[in-house]
């Protein structure tokens, strides 16, 4: 039997590293590419052909003719957004109807699941932990207390248990004493409307036919979204996600048993980046904070939100290395730091009591980042073509890099276009 393989391409830091532009890349060496976790609230952006895109729940292979697209069953979908997507990608030229499958077991996000995600992060006050406020948590929580609708249901019946869903949420919100409907019955509207041009598309048991396409010798890469931090278990908790954006989030996401796994791309930045609330032990506030940002372009591709910046944090990233079995890393937007004089690197963190570590400790939110400085390339890499151009200072950081991490650096990427890509192993 030619059995095909599943390789997994996820972020390590706390999402926004690149990953859409990285599937891109990839995905001419397979020939199915899915969504295993996270809904509207992440966004891969990607550059080609003088096009920008930002993708929020269809998959980044979508672009590759002829290729199977699968939205799977860990997947969080807003119709009404679903809709606008969809249709601004064909707008442009990308047909979907038959390369994009859906599967049945994809939990559907609800407007009163958008009205519910204000709700509840108004009601913890100090507390917020940054939501997009795109419904995202209020509908993996029903998922995970059976009270969830999924897009199987929209096949029949779907008014009823729509219905119940809605009034489910009306007391809940009424209990929490929120009155703030305006504009709901017009977003209501394009919802029904999204539902019905869901059903344009092929809505079916993406574990079969996942497991039917192995047995037939198909490659098939699973797109994670956002990053290893954000993860429900092992993230920056209650800084989180709701779902488990870490490699095994495949499994449960698509129905792929772990002994399918072969190759798991890593991708981080050359620094490092959060969005919203949590902890950000290298975090920087001064000029050099700004100007990363600025250089990098750091701003949420979905939410317009000004990331946070910072240096390169390798305590973290060890983890994330650890947790996810990573083969292969990938890093992103090492022309960000070309003008530098000097780059730093978190090599260890310091604890309350003085001592230090290099394993990430259950609470990051008070330790001391230690760092190691590396001299700065200050060499403008963006029309590099191959590693052999290099200068001295970028290779040695980089050797450092995958001595420390105990992993490869497989690809480096030099700018935003499909082009500025430079693959070494």
């Amino acid at each position: 039997m030619n059995n095909g393989r599943v390789d997994v391409l996820l972020g390590l830091q706390w999402g926004d590293e690149g990953k859409g532009k990285v599937v891109d890349v990839l995905t001419p060496r397979y020939d199915v590419v899915a969504r295993f976790q996270g809904g509207p609230n992440a966004g891969h952006t990607l550059e080609f052909q003088g096009q920008k895109y930002v993708l929020r729940s269809i998959p980044s292979g979508i672009f590759q003719g002829g290729k199977v697209n699968i939205i799977g069953n860990g997947v969080v979908l807003a119709p009404d957004l679903f809709m606008d997507e969809a249709q601004d990608l064909e707008r442009s030229g990308h047909e979907l109807k038959h390369r994009l499958h859906i599967s049945k077991k994809a939990h559907l996000i609800l407007p009163t699941h958008r009205i519910l995600d204000r709700a509840l992060e108004a009601a913890k006050g100090k507390a917020k932990v940054g939501t997009t406020g795109k419904g995202i948590g209020p509908t993996y929580t029903d998922k995970v207390s059976r009270n969830g609708l999924r897009v199987g249901d929209i096949l029949s019946d779907f008014e009823t248990k729509y219905e119940a869903c809605k009034q489910r949420h009306m007391t809940m919100l009424k209990a929490l004493g929120w009155n703030d409907f305006e504009g709901f019955d017009e977003v209501e509207a394009k919802w029904m409307r999204g539902i019905e041009y869901l059903k344009q598309f092929p809505i079916v048991d993406s574990e079969h036919e996942i497991n039917r396409a192995l047995r037939a010798g198909k490659n098939i890469l699973c797109e994670g979204a956002q990053g290893t931090m954000l993860d429900v278990d092992f993230g920056s908790y209650p800084f989180v996600t709701s779902s488990n954006t870490i490699c095994a989030g495949a499994c449960t996401g698509l129905g792929v048993a772990p002994n399918k796994i072969g190759k798991v791309f890593g991708i981080m930045k050359a620094y490092c980046t959060r969005v919203g609330a949590g902890p950000f032990p290298t975090e920087l506030f001064d000029s050099t904070g700004k100007r990363i940002r600025d250089l990098g372009h750091e701003y949420g591709a979905v939410t317009g939100r000004e990331r946070r910046c910072g240096w390169i944090d390798l305590v973290q990233l060890r983890y994330s290395v650890m947790i996810d079995g990573v083969t292969d890393l990938i890093m992103m937007k090492s022309d960000v730091l070309d003008q530098f004089d000097t780059i730093k690197a978190c090599v260890a963190y310091k604890l309350k009591d003085g001592t230090e570590t290099t394993e990430l400790p259950y609470e990051i939110d008070d330790v001391e980042p230690v760092f190691k400085e590396f001299k700065g390339w200050k060499t403008d890499m963006t029309r590099f073509t191959d590693e052999s151009q290099f200068p001295q200072e970028f290779s040695d950081y980089i050797h450092f890099l995958e001595d420390f991490l105990e992993t490869p650096i497989s690809i480096i990427s030099i700018g935003p276009d499909r082009d500025q890509t430079i693959v070494r192993h």
